[in-house]
């Protein structure tokens, strides 16, 4: 196994999912896994507002920031102002398969151009000190997944990436949309193993369908990393056993109350500085699956915290709804 990361475990970069208040919550779960931003342009972190596009609190580490784009210019001067907001890693997304990209020529396209890729991961490894890493698709639309994939892992490593992230499905640029493309594409995970085999100085991760902490543990018998994606999101409350299971911390009870007493804190911040209850508490509906008093829970989270005005006293009140008992632990 390769030795030059320690993230063993990480959430997936989502659009639309993984922005600043759904990594504050992850991380009060988890003291460990690596946490990834939504994907932002690289001439969005140039040209953008940087401090919304990129801010994140200091708890959030480590906290890797995912760049769109195929420029080598630009993405480089976009990982040097990633860097310099103190991002552990700038990760390039090779993967994305939304219309937003294919205009953009970025993304899963870029799955036909390796040799631009490498390009890219060269120029960004040249302006940061920090970790450069790729995620991808196993290919797109006809391509042969066991070319492609070599193609691409070869070039980013000469390169010098520091780590691939492979989502073990391909991606359908014509005739799927992007909801589509996260489900209708077989899973091949042993395409991803095979990869391994022959990379085995490099860091390579899986992503894609993992459901479990159990299922990833499976995967890292053959790979270096696994990542979780929307399991992690609709069922948060698993992030809670991942130190115990990949850390070597020892295992305990979940402090809940910790949980809501930092999250009401944080959320009472945002609201000061013009935000709504609604912005970090609508990541957290499916912490207590399973639990009684989860129906009542999601009703508050998803009706009250989202009307104007409403503050953090609204999210205690949801939690005091939940019947922890003996299960807590467990289903955390």
């Amino acid at each position: 196994m390769a030795k030059n990361q320690e993230h063993r475990v990480a959430v997936a970069p989502m659009m639309d999912w993984t922005d600043r208040h759904c990594r504050f919550f992850h991380r009060r779960l988890t003291t460990h896994a690596l946490l990834y931003t939504e994907m932002v342009v690289a001439d969005a972190v140039i040209h953008g507002a940087r401090e919304r596009l990129l801010g994140f609190d200091e708890v959030e580490h480590p906290v890797a920031l995912q760049l769109g784009g195929s420029d080598p210019a630009k993405l480089a001067e976009a990982a040097r102002i990633g860097e310099a907001f103190g991002y552990d890693e700038i990760n390039l997304n090779v993967g994305c398969p939304s219309d937003r990209v294919q205009s953009g020529t970025f993304g899963a396209c870029l799955m036909k151009v390796p040799d631009l890729v490498a390009d890219c991961v060269a120029a960004m490894k040249a302006a940061v000190t920090v970790p450069v890493t790729v995620k991808c698709r196993i290919g797109v639309d006809e391509q042969d997944p066991e070319p492609a994939l070599d193609a691409l892992a070869n070039g980013v490593f000469e390169a010098g990436a520091d780590a691939l992230w492979v989502h073990a499905r391909k991606a359908w640029l014509e005739g799927l949309s992007p909801k589509e493309n996260r489900d209708i594409p077989p899973l091949d995970y042993d395409r991803v193993y095979r990869l391994k085999k022959k990379k085995r100085s490099q860091f390579i991760g899986i992503n894609g369908g993992i459901q479990s902490l159990e299922e990833a543990r499976t995967h890292l018998d053959h790979v270096d990393g696994a990542m979780l994606g929307r399991a992690a999101y609709h069922t948060p409350g698993i992030l809670a056993g991942v130190d115990a299971a990949f850390y070597g911390t020892l295992p305990e009870a979940f402090d809940f109350a910790a949980l809501v007493d930092a999250i009401a804190d944080y959320a009472a911040r945002h609201i000061e500085q013009g935000g709504r209850l609604g912005h970090v508490t609508r990541h957290m509906v499916g912490l207590f699956h399973g639990l009684p008093g989860a129906r009542r829970y999601r009703q508050i989270l998803s009706t009250d915290a989202t009307r104007p005005g409403a503050g953090p006293d609204v999210l205690k009140t949801a939690f005091a709804a939940v019947e922890f008992g003996g299960a807590a632990a467990e289903a955390a």
